[in-house]
């Protein structure tokens, strides 16, 4: 048999990391939550979650002194899965409390649900519980980590802020009170989306697997 594959949930102080850990474990992977750099760096795939403000998440990776591995890593081609927040920080940048600088790796910006509707009506923010994915323009999910999953299938979502992506990154689609947001993007090695798979139940358990599956980590 070949040697285990080790999965880093990288811990920046925000959010809560056992969940997904424990999602992880239940998908029969190898995964620890570290702040090291070396854990990174020896890592055969990463998974970057978070819940939280945009700012303080950089400025705690920037302080841990992992954005640099972490870039490094994705950049030469190891998986990275992204979750809520862990989406939104590989963007180029958040308008969450004025301009932040994201770590880039998605060209597009970070924007706030606007407080109300086309209708004129208040809109509930942040977007909170369970809500369908779609896939844009019925696309294929066929091999990306949704391909067993439904179309229209639902997630469990809590965010403020979604993304929008400047380059074709799209793998998902979700509607809130009549904004149309992405929910999930893949860009080559890089798969993250804004709804919480181990929030998700059976579904969210079957991304993960998919995702494990298709980078050889199992």
């Amino acid at each position: 048999m070949g040697k285990e594959k080790k999965i880093c949930v990288i811990d920046f102080k925000l959010g809560n990391l056992f969940s997904v850990l424990q999602a992880l474990k239940n998908t029969g992977l190898d995964a620890k939550i570290s702040t090291e750099v070396q854990d990174i760096l020896d890592a055969d795939a990463l998974v970057l979650p978070g819940v939280g403000a945009f700012r303080d998440a950089m400025k705690n990776l920037d302080n841990l002194n992992l954005i640099q591995p972490l870039m490094d890593s994705v950049q030469n081609g190891k998986p990275l899965l992204g979750i809520c927040l862990g989406l939104q920080l590989l963007f180029k940048e958040s308008e969450e409390f004025g301009l932040s600088k994201g770590l880039g790796l998605i060209q597009g910006r970070v924007t706030r649900f606007n407080s109300v509707n086309s209708e004129g009506n208040a809109r509930k923010v942040p977007h909170i519980g369970w809500n369908q994915i779609h896939s844009p323009n019925n696309s294929s999910w066929s091999s990306s980590p949704l391909d067993k999953t439904q179309k229209d299938e639902f997630m469990y979502f809590v965010h403020s802020f979604y993304v929008d992506p400047a380059e074709e990154v799209v793998l998902s689609e979700t509607v809130y009170d009549g904004q149309r947001f992405v929910s999930s993007i893949l860009k080559e090695n890089i798969f993250a989306c804004q709804f919480h798979p181990e929030k998700s139940g059976t579904n969210g358990l079957n991304i993960y697997n998919r995702w494990a599956e298709m980078n050889k980590l199992k």
